[in-house]
């Protein structure tokens, strides 16, 4: 028998807030933390303007010396579990069933800031100089592992590294790993700090980032005909995946429960993807599935729209394919028109929005989407949030590398 999937804790690291409420409250009422990148110089970059997160300091939540032993997107999973933790008011440490719990994060990258630190330190000062906890912080699978040392997790625990869709990804293999009955509760969802002098030259000049020069909160606009490219962004979405029995015993404050969940590759190009959503629309039909419910019973979907011209045409014609005339009833919006694009944290940050807009029955407004493009002529709730109840929604996520994962989110009821 399959059990049930509930959502008992949630943390989001943000541009705008690193607090879940209080990021609702400012994507409801349209803001944006984007803005001119703050943590180190960007003058001689091609582009300038980003999400970074400009006010971090994880000293106060783990402590100075646990800060200094892991790298910013391991602090950043850190900070946002134990916000998740906390409000499950859930501590496993030294559990008899600790077997049981695991842990799947999604990064795309990982420890770029070391990788970046440690070889400029290598060019300047010589090999005997690199740092011997150069390692243990850029791995990828470090962020997953320092959780499962804190809180004494020893089921599964991996990392998934699918670009823009790692965190979904991750996240449904927790969703599967709960279902199966391999575990009663996994940490899950995204972190990424690849927001570097090095990452930001390398996305500059591949031409893939917004290079609006103007107001720099104006730059990420899903869907509006004047886009040009995505805006870089950082940060980390936790969440805890659990069986809704394991949670009622405890008497767990349950926020949503999984649904569905379906991946795909486009198997085409390395960075571009499918131009008519191939891979984008099998991915959400086979979460459509694996939830068993009909198109029609989708009331909002968190799209991926990272305000690149190509990316946004794509998703479009993929939700078509998919909802046919459903496809224009449907409410959607994309954060990332407030929050940026933080590549393989995403997934787990818009997660926690979605289940934020299931509960508040309001879907978030796309801001700067102020000249619609023909080609993206869906109702992608511009810059007003809009009301509506919502039973079940979806979350896409699509990387480079062709991958595509959707997610499916329904309204607990008991």
């Amino acid at each position: 028998m399959k059990r049930r999937v509930v959502v008992t804790g949630w943390g989001l690291v943000t541009s705008l807030s690193n607090e879940v409420d209080d990021c609702w409250r400012r994507v409801l009422n349209g803001e944006s933390g984007i803005h001119n990148i703050d943590i180190f110089k960007a003058d001689d970059i091609k582009v300038h303007i980003g999400g970074d997160v400009h006010d971090w300091d994880p000293s106060q939540t783990l402590g100075q010396k646990e800060s200094n032993k892991v790298d910013r997107y391991s602090q950043f999973a850190m900070v946002a579990a134990k916000q998740a933790f906390d409000f499950a008011k859930f501590d496993p440490q030294g559990s008899p069933n600790a077997s049981r719990y695991g842990c799947v994060l999604g990064s795309g990258i990982g420890g770029l800031t070391t990788i970046s630190e440690q070889m400029e330190r290598l060019i300047a000062k010589g090999p005997g100089r690199v740092s011997p906890m150069t390692i243990p912080k850029l791995m990828l699978n470090a962020g997953g592992g320092n959780i499962a040392i804190n809180y004494g997790l020893r089921g599964p625990n991996y990392s998934v590294a699918t670009a823009c869709a790692s965190a979904t990804n991750a996240m449904g293999n927790a969703f599967e790993l709960v279902k199966t009955n391999v575990c009663d509760f996994v940490v899950t969802g995204g972190t990424e700090a690849a927001m570097s002098r090095l990452g930001l030259a390398a996305f500059a000049n591949m031409k893939a980032l917004s290079m609006s020069d103007g107001d720099p909160t104006k730059a990420s606009r899903p869907f509006d005909k004047d886009r040009n490219g995505f805006v870089f962004s950082e940060g980390a979405g936790v969440v805890l995946f659990e069986d809704l029995e394991h949670a009622q015993e405890r008497g767990a404050t349950i926020l949503a429960e999984i649904a569905g969940f379906g991946t795909s590759c486009d198997a085409g190009h390395i960075t571009s993807p499918d131009e008519n959503g191939v891979g984008a629309s099998a991915a959400m039909q086979a979460a459509l599935d694996n939830a068993g419910i009909a198109p029609e019973a989708i009331d909002y979907i968190n799209a991926h729209g990272t305000s690149t011209p190509l990316g946004d045409k794509a998703e479009t014609k993929a939700v078509k394919a998919v909802f046919g005339e459903h496809a224009y009833r449907v409410g959607i919006s994309s954060t990332k028109s407030q929050l940026g694009h933080s590549l393989g944290a995403s997934g787990g940050i818009e997660i926690v929005l979605t289940i934020k807009a299931i509960q508040e029955s309001v879907i978030p407004p796309t801001i700067n989407l102020d000249t619609p493009d023909p080609d993206c002529d869906l109702d992608y709730t511009p810059n007003t949030p809009k009301q509506r109840e919502i039973t079940y929604a979806m979350s896409n996520s699509f990387g480079f590398g062709g991958h595509n994962a959707s997610i499916i989110i329904k309204k607990f009821q008991p």
